[in-house]
C-alpha cells in the first residue's frame, strides 16, 4: 500500500487492532444467526508527508450505508458545541442572507438549522439517507451524495460556491482525501473560508486514544499534514483554533492559496508545538502499540476483577469508539451485560463484533448496576450530569481511556 496524498510507500506501522467489524455496524436480532465482516484494522505512518492512515480494506460507501445509525444531534454537548459555532463564524464572517452555507457530512442537521433559524441560504450534503432525511425534516436543505472533485465542480457550474464550507469530523473520514479536497477548492467562492474539525494526531498519542481508530476513520490528522494537503489542492491553512471536543481537535481555517489575508499567529505556534512532540520522527509512532495493549489489558482486567467481587458493570454510550475498545479487548457480554445509548436508532440492536445489546437509559434505573462504565469518555462530564442518580444506590462512573479511573465527582 502506498500513501494516501503523496503516494510514498508505507513501511512502518502505528498501531495494529487485529481485525474488527466496522464500528457503526450495529446488528439486529435476525443478523445474530449470520457471521459478521470483519477487517483488519491497522494503521500506517507514512514518513515522507506524515499522514496516518488506515490499511486499504474497507470501501466509504459500505461504511456509510443507508441506515447508518450515527445521529449527531443525539448529544446535548455536541448540539451546543455547534450553535457556539455558528454564532461565531457568523459574527467572524459577517453572514447573512446573501450569503450560502455549505457544510459537508451534515449528518441530520444538528449544526444548519442553526443557519436556517438565522435565514442564512445553506445546503446540507450527506450521504447516509437516514440521517439525510432526518435533516430535511426539520427544514434543512439536503443533497443525498458523497463529496469529492466532481460535485464541487458541479456545485460551481450551477452557480454555488460557498462563502462558508464547513466540515465537522469529516476530514478524517474520506478514502481519497486528494479528491476530497480538490471539492472543497472548486466549491468555494473567492475569498470564501473553509473550516474543518478533525481530532488531533498529537492529542491520540499523547493521551493513548486508541479507541478514536476505526475503519470509518481513514486518515489521522495534524497540522502540518493538512497543511501539506491542503497546499497540494491550491488551499492555505489561514488559521486554526485547539478544541477539547473529541478529546482534543482542532478547527483550521482555510481559504484559496491566493487569498489575501494572513496567516494568524496561531498556525505558526501549533506547528512549532507539533515539531516539538515529535510528529516528523518515526520513532514517536512506534512505542504506541504497547500503551495500547496496555489500556486493552488493565480493561480486562478491571472488568474480570469486577465479576469476581459480585459487582455488576453495565455501559453507557454505543459509540464508534467504545466499540473499538471493546473488540480489540474481547469483551463480550459475559464481563459487560448491555450498554445504555439515548439513540433511539441503536436501541434494540446489537454492537457489531462484541454483540453486546443496546438498551434504552431507563435500564440503569432497573438494573441498578454498581458500576457504569462510560464508554464515550470524551461526554464522561455530560452522562454524568444526565444520570447522577446513579449515585442513589452507591453506583459509580468509570472512564478506560487513557486508564481506568472511577469517576466519584465532577471533574474527578
Amino acid at each position: 500500500m502506498n500513501c494516501r496524498h503523496c503516494n510514498a510507500a508505507l513501511d512502518h506501522v502505528f498501531l495494529d487492532l487485529g481485525s474488527a467489524p466496522p464500528s457503526n455496524a450495529y446488528l439486529t436480532a435476525s443478523d445474530l444467526r449470520a457471521p459478521e465482516t470483519c477487517l483488519p484494522l491497522r494503521l500506517h505512518v507514512c514518513s515522507h508527508c506524515w499522514l496516518v492512515q488506515t490499511e486499504d480494506y474497507a470501501r466509504a460507501d459500505e461504511l456509510f450505508s443507508r441506515d447508518y445509525a450515527y445521529f449527531s444531534s443525539t448529544s446535548q454537548t455536541w448540539l451546543a458545541h455547534a450553535a457556539a459555532y455558528a454564532s461565531q463564524i457568523t459574527r467572524r464572517l459577517d453572514l447573512g442572507p446573501k450569503s450560502f452555507v455549505i457544510e459537508v457530512a451534515s449528518n441530520d442537521g444538528y449544526l444548519l438549522k442553526n443557519f436556517v433559524a438565522a435565514g442564512i441560504p445553506c445546503l446540507g450534503i450527506e450521504p447516509t439517507a437516514s440521517t439525510a432525511q432526518a435533516a430535511e425534516a426539520i427544514g434543512v436543505p439536503t443533497l443525498c451524495e458523497f463529496f469529492g472533485q466532481a460535485l464541487g465542480e458541479r456545485l460551481a457550474s450551477e452557480g454555488r460556491q460557498a462563502d462558508l464550507i464547513a466540515g465537522n469530523n469529516v476530514f478524517a473520514h474520506v478514502p481519497d482525501i486528494n479528491d476530497f479536497t480538490r471539492g472543497l477548492k472548486a466549491a468555494l467562492k473567492p475569498g470564501g473560508t473553509i473550516t474543518l474539525e478533525f481530532p488531533h494526531l498529537m492529542q491520540l498519542i499523547a493521551q493513548t486514544q486508541f479507541d478514536t481508530v476505526y475503519h470509518e476513520h481513514f486518515s489521522y490528522l495534524s497540522l502540518q499534514t493538512v497543511q501539506r494537503i491542503f497546499a497540494s489542492a491550491g488551499l492555505r491553512v489561514m488559521d486554526v483554533d485547539t478544541l477539547t471536543t473529541h478529546g482534543g481537535s482542532l478547527r483550521v481555517y482555510g481559504g484559496h492559496a491566493d487569498d489575501a489575508r494572513p496567516p494568524s499567529a496561531a498556525v505558526k505556534t501549533l506547528l512549532q508545538a507539533e515539531e516539538a512532540f515529535g510528529l516528523r520522527r518515526v520513532s514517536t509512532y512506534l512505542n504506541f502499540q504497547a500503551r495500547a495493549d496496555a489500556v486493552k489489558d488493565a480493561l480486562l482486567t478491571f472488568l474480570i476483577a469486577q465479576k469476581r467481587a459480585g459487582r455488576r458493570v453495565a455501559a453507557y454510550g454505543a459509540a464508534a469508539k467504545g466499540n473499538t475498545l471493546l473488540n480489540y479487548a474481547g469483551v463480550r457480554p459475559g464481563l459487560l451485560p448491555f450498554v445504555c445509548d439515548a439513540a433511539l436508532s441503536k436501541q434494540g440492536r446489537y454492537l457489531p463484533g462484541s454483540r453486546i445489546p443496546v438498551v434504552a437509559p431507563a435500564q440503569l434505573r432497573a438494573s441498578r448496576p454498581d458500576i457504569v462504565l462510560i464508554l464515550p469518555w470524551n461526554i464522561a462530564d455530560e452522562v454524568r450530569d444526565q444520570h447522577g442518580y446513579v449515585r442513589e444506590w452507591g453506583g459509580r462512573f468509570a472512564v478506560a481511556v487513557p486508564e481506568i479511573r472511577m469517576l466519584d465527582h465532577a471533574g474527578a
